[in-house]
């Protein structure tokens, strides 16, 4: 391979797997709420 090949890979992997790395590290400080904790809206009979 040649140098610019593997700069072109170390960057793209970089990109993948950092942009995983940051999804999880968000989504563990921000968690999504369960469906069963969700409540809903009083909805009114009129």
């Amino acid at each position: 391979m040649s140098g610019i090949a593997i700069t072109f890979m170390i960057i793209s992997m970089l990109t993948i797997w950092g942009g995983l790395a940051l999804s999880l590290w968000n989504l563990s400080r921000h968690p999504e709420k369960q469906d069963d904790d969700i409540e809903l809206a009083p909805t009114s009979n009129e």
